[in-house]
């Protein structure tokens, strides 16, 4: 009867120690869209967001202590953002990866700054997220009026004298991409001949299409959107024997806009920065990412690259206050798998590189050598 008590006694023991070292992890937090229309870039974040805890807490962890992964849904809705934006602030979690729709991040961003979360975006590109002096916020990826710039040289430079019409779905990014575009063709001496909106979540684009064969015999069309509707306008534009290119931005990269096309994607553009996959930083991570039968395509690395950046500036601030822990990320240099970061004053990364990709019959895309731009 002794020796029940006794191993009573030790099994609470146990029970009592493993619940106060979970007790003293940090947790960190990846809010993005895990469901609705962009849900294949919430897949790319937890994706990136998991492997990166799981190697930080290998390697030791951060100042003694493990990690733990909070997964948080916004859906890609500004309201259910600033929602889950106050929900981690009152958990006092000190950082998260995240946005992807610039308008989720750019609302939850101020909920994280009145409650002391650190954000850094892998993939918001809308340049008013950085430009409001918040605290904050920093990003692993570029700016629209950087990719807009891009898009418009190859445009100026490849379609000379042709048509050109600029799409926008209305939001944040999708607009903002489109003007920065439109602002720098205009620039380069090149005028669209139409500039139209459409609504997120329309299925319908033929009366668009229409417009685009018969009134303005449109020869590229730049749409400042996600993929989902950018498939559906280039099928519609094949459907009306339309042979227009179309060309986008970073929202394009994800399989998911070829199985949304099939083969008449062939030679659909975007930009978006130089594939992650093929520098050497990441050739170990992306070798364990295979291994479990993940393409860490598109925003994946990103997603990780954040975490390494928040962990390593942690390590070297001593604490995870998150004030602190801007602070060293703003004064030091930072080793990730995208390859060197370093921030300006603003929390805009200054390694800045965008390039311009193809799509191909059998669903992947590549990097247009030289460039053309």
């Amino acid at each position: 009867m002794k020796s029940l008590k006794l191993i009573g006694l030790a099994f609470g023991a146990s029970i009592a120690l493993s619940s106060a070292a979970f007790a003293q992890d940090v947790t960190v937090a990846v809010a993005g869209p895990m469901t609705g229309g962009e849900s294949a870039f919430g897949r790319q974040m937890k994706n990136g967001a998991e492997m990166a805890v799981a190697d930080i807490n290998a390697a030791g962890g951060v100042n003694g202590k493990k990690l733990a992964l909070s997964v948080e849904d916004d859906a890609c809705d500004p309201k259910q953002a600033r929602s889950i934006a106050e929900k981690i602030a009152g958990a006092k979690i000190p950082f998260v990866a995240g946005h992807y729709c610039s308008s989720s991040s750019i609302p939850a961003s101020e909920a994280y700054a009145d409650g002391n979360v650190l954000q850094i975006t892998p993939a918001s590109t809308n340049p008013l997220f950085t430009e409001r002096k918040l605290w904050n916020v920093a990003r692993v990826c570029g700016r629209d009026d950087q990719q807009g710039l891009i898009a418009a040289q190859y445009i100026a430079k490849n379609f000379k004298g042709k048509n050109i019409a600029i799409l926008n779905d209305k939001t944040t990014y999708g607009k903002g991409l489109a003007d920065e575009t439109k602002k720098a063709l205009n620039k380069a001496g090149v005028t669209e001949k139409m500039y139209e909106s459409y609504n997120k979540g329309d299925k319908d684009f033929n009366a668009i299409v229409s417009r685009l064969k018969r009134v303005y015999n449109i020869d590229l069309v730049y749409v400042g959107g996600y993929h989902q509707e950018s498939g559906l306008i280039l099928r519609q534009m094949r459907d009306q024997g339309l042979k227009t290119v179309l060309m986008a931005g970073d929202a394009l990269a994800d399989k998911e806009y070829a199985s949304i096309t099939g083969p008449a994607g062939e030679g659909t553009l975007f930009t978006f920065g130089p594939d992650p996959r093929n520098k050497p930083t990441a050739k170990k991570i992306v070798e364990a990412f295979k291994a479990k039968n993940i393409d860490p395509e598109g925003y994946t690395l990103y997603t990780y690259a954040a975490m390494q950046v928040w962990s390593q500036a942690a390590k070297k601030a001593g604490t995870t206050d998150a004030k602190k822990v801007m602070e060293a990320m703003k004064a030091g240099k930072w080793d990730t798998v995208i390859g060197p970061v370093e921030y300006d004053a603003k929390g805009d990364i200054k390694q800045i590189d965008y390039v311009v990709y193809k799509w191909d019959a059998k669903g992947n895309y590549a990097e247009i050598k030289g460039n053309g731009t």
